[in-house]
């Protein structure tokens, strides 16, 4: 009797048997030592032979590369990470140039638009109108109480693709595999969320096998206490926690990160990174021109949240070299769907307002106040030397436009920055074409190299991905409190000094994708170093950026099992 009553007061047991292999951060698959599964009840329950962790990377990518569609390549991905997480973040970060474009842009795009007709096992949290009362107790649902980075998107402006309603979970689900692959923040740390607050897309409320919230999207002050609740409960549940805002429309973009980037740890991918990103890309392109940013004439196509703060970046940098407002409002152009952003035109929204045209200048180009300016007019008039598009328009950039640009200067710089690759402002071809070879090209989506001439000319990626794993690993490790614009302009700045020299010389502004791992590494030392010395970050006594930063990131390698019993 007494030997019964000793087993059911027994400490129980961790997973074991099964139950392991359905825990994607235990489960090693065939990776599993013989004295590992005797351990742990698995014997019998595999195949006989034991893989290394670099074996099943081999068989992986067989796999994918069986497959004949990106589409069919992301589901067979995201079956891998809901079975073994350690081997999906080690596969993804063995070969990032050619899985990257497949867990996030462009094929993501296609992912969040079919969604619910693709889905096998969703991954976060789900929090809809009906759960405005009880946000803390579904973030605790979750099971994972020390969360210390969450990705969260209201699905309203999905890369190009406008409102994708509960689709949208894809931005959050491939942002975050990216910061594990790329920065090794551990997966067990991070959460992806849908703030799933309804959609008004007709086409996801016409189909019957749609998943998200069924109603149209909720706007105004309901909007507003929905995102409050979500903050509060974040702030209660998870103090510690980065937050990352993550494609929601200008407007809200904008005022969310204004709202709450000083209350929470917090910033958004598609303003501040976006931002850092594109300025890292120019500032390589003015050291082969061996010119300062205060010299240039800068054109944006698109006045959206990236557009915005791209040029937040830029009249930072401008302002750094002594360029005065006045100098600065005239340096920077913009066009909207409604043609040259100019004070005094009629329908500017606010967030617009502060890059209008002074009036005072609109003379000066030979505008006249009361027409409509289009692109290849305003290039005629204004000689931009760069030219960027977030205007998720194909084609946006015509043959003219860049003829004319490259008429006016010697090396133009131009950056259709638009995603997916279909939304793509130009093809690198056809602006190295049109611009006789001589244009300095980035873009949004991965190309491949272009041959002009006797030329070839690599075409980097303005990929987010090289700042925002930095940035948030730098936050983490530093325990920041606030993630301040500066942070964001050390990121920029540490991201153009690894571009090397000979890639540099064949024109990619950006470095290789596969580099990820270091430049996220060195990002987020200066980063971290840029928290602590502002006062946002607090390390503890003794300890410094580095040793913090490699401390705080995790290696996809499985850990040894116990030993059997004896």
């Amino acid at each position: 009797m007494q030997e019964a009553t000793d087993r059911t007061t027994a400490a129980p047991r961790g997973p074991h048997g099964e139950q392991i292999l359905r825990e994607p951060l235990l489960n090693k698959d065939a990776a599993f030592t013989g004295p590992e599964r005797e351990a742990l009840g698995l014997r019998g329950l595999l195949p006989w032979r034991i893989a290394t962790i670099e074996q099943q990377v081999t068989l992986e990518l067989e796999h994918l590369r069986s497959k004949s569609t990106d589409l069919e390549k992301y589901i067979g991905l995201a079956a891998l990470q809901d079975r073994n997480e350690t081997l999906f973040h080690r596969l993804l970060l063995d070969h990032l140039e050619e899985l990257a474009p497949i867990v996030y842009t462009p094929t993501v795009g296609e992912a969040c638009r079919r969604f619910s007709h693709i889905v096998r096992r969703p991954r976060g949290l789900w929090v809809t109108p009906d759960d405005v009362t009880c946000i803390p107790e579904l973030l605790r649902n979750t099971g994972q109480p020390g969360v210390r980075l969450i990705v969260a998107t209201d699905n309203e402006r999905i890369l190009g693709l406008g409102d994708q309603g509960a689709g949208g979970m894809g931005i959050p689900v491939g942002k975050l595999a990216l910061y594990s692959a790329g920065a090794g923040v551990h997966p067990r740390l991070t959460l992806p969320v849908s703030l799933d607050c309804g959609t008004d897309n007709p086409r996801l409320r016409g189909d019957p096998l749609y998943l998200g919230y069924p109603g149209p999207r909720l706007r105004g002050a309901a909007y507003d206490d929905f995102i409050e609740a979500f903050v509060t409960a974040i702030a209660d549940v998870y103090p510690d926690a980065v937050l990352q805002w993550e494609d929601f429309k200008q407007h809200n973009a904008i005022c969310l990160l204004d709202r709450y980037r000083h209350r929470i740890a917090s910033f958004n991918d598609d303003i501040q990174g976006t931002g850092a990103v594109v300025l890292a890309g120019l500032l390589c392109a003015l050291r082969l021109r061996g010119e300062p940013m205060a010299r240039q004439r800068i054109l944006f196509v698109g006045a959206g949240a990236a557009g915005i703060g791209i040029a937040r970046s830029v009249e930072a940098v401008m302002r750094a070299e002594g360029a005065g407002p006045d100098e600065i409002r005239r340096a920077v152009l913009m066009l909207d769907s409604r043609g040259l952003v100019f004070e005094g035109r009629n329908h500017i929204d606010d967030d617009k307002r502060p890059f209008a045209l002074p009036g005072s200048e609109v003379a000066s180009f030979g505008f006249e106040p009361a027409a409509r300016y289009e692109l290849e007019a305003v290039v005629r008039q204004t000689a931009p030397t760069i030219l960027i598009g977030t205007s998720g328009t194909a084609g946006a950039f015509t043959e003219t436009a860049i003829r004319e640009m490259a008429a006016r200067t010697a090396v133009p710089v131009v950056l259709p920055l638009s995603n997916p690759t279909a939304n793509s402002e130009a093809t690198p071809a056809d602006v190295l074409r049109w611009s006789g070879g001589r244009a300095l090209v980035a873009t949004g989506s991965p190309f491949g190299p272009v041959r002009a001439g006797s030329v070839t000319h690599l075409i980097g990626q303005a990929n987010n991905v090289f700042i925002f794993p930095g940035v948030g690993l730098a936050a983490i490790a530093s325990r920041a409190t606030e993630i301040t614009d500066r942070m964001f302009l050390v990121a920029a700045t540490t991201l153009a000094d690894m571009v090397p020299a000979e890639r540099l010389k064949q024109g990619a502004l950006y470095p290789d994708i596969a580099e990820l791992r270091q430049i996220s590494k060195a990002i987020a030392v200066a980063v971290a170093r840029e928290a602590c010395d502002s006062g946002a970050g607090h390390l503890p006594a003794g300890e410094d950026a580095e040793a913090a930063v490699a401390a705080a990131m995790w290696s996809p390698s499985y850990l040894p099992g116990p030993a059997p019993a004896q």
